[in-house]
């Protein structure tokens, strides 16, 4: 089974490139989402985070905008987030791996936005790194709600710049030209890695 890593820097279209993926029938297994499953009621880093970060819980789950108020720009305080966090992430990532295994998957996708800065390209066969336009990049990150020039400067300081990411890729997609060309160099890349994958 191949593990593919697709990574790349905010506003670089790599939510779209993982739903290619998996209309493309490749298992994806999403970081983020597993974060957001983590923090929400029940989930298993609310103990941890409350003892952690006083404030930062409220009615049994993850209060994110108050959490994100207290790591902003505290790097001894993100660290010990990511120390609560990335452990239970990868958990998760290893029963989906077991899971596709027992499936006898051909390939599989990890969608992680910090895949070079935690090192997770040493679990991958091969690295996908979207990319675009410095102009187009910032034409769809400033149209999220609530994002600022600050808040942006901030994601960025922890983020591999993209051209580093690029040159450490094993493919790079070129998200600035379209939906229907990423879709097309998504299909090349996977096509390959099938036949790779039945060698």
């Amino acid at each position: 089974m191949i593990i593919l890593g697709l990574t790349g820097s905010i506003g670089m279209g790599k939510s779209t490139a993982a739903a290619l993926l998996r209309r493309l029938g490749i298992p994806v297994h999403d970081a983020d989402a597993a974060v957001h499953r983590l923090q929400a009621r029940g989930g298993a880093a609310v103990p941890a985070i409350a003892a952690a970060f006083p404030g930062a819980v409220k009615e049994g789950k993850v209060d994110r905008q108050a959490l994100g108020r207290i790591v902003f720009a505290n790097k001894a305080a993100l660290k010990r987030l990511e120390a609560i966090l990335h452990p239970l992430v990868r958990r998760e990532e290893q029963k989906f791996i077991a899971q596709a295994r027992a499936h006898r998957r051909q390939l599989v996708a990890l969608d992680i936005p910090l895949l070079f800065e935690t090192h997770g390209e040493q679990r991958c066969d091969h690295v996908m790194v979207v990319s675009a336009p410095r102009r187009v990049q910032l034409g769809r990150v400033m149209r999220r709600p609530g994002m600022t020039r600050e808040r942006l400067a901030g994601i960025e300081a922890r983020q591999l710049p993209d051209r580093l990411k690029r040159a450490r890729a094993d493919t790079v997609i070129d998200t600035g030209l379209g939906r229907r060309h990423s879709l097309q160099a998504i299909r090349r890349a996977v096509t390959q890695l099938r036949r790779r994958a039945t060698r």
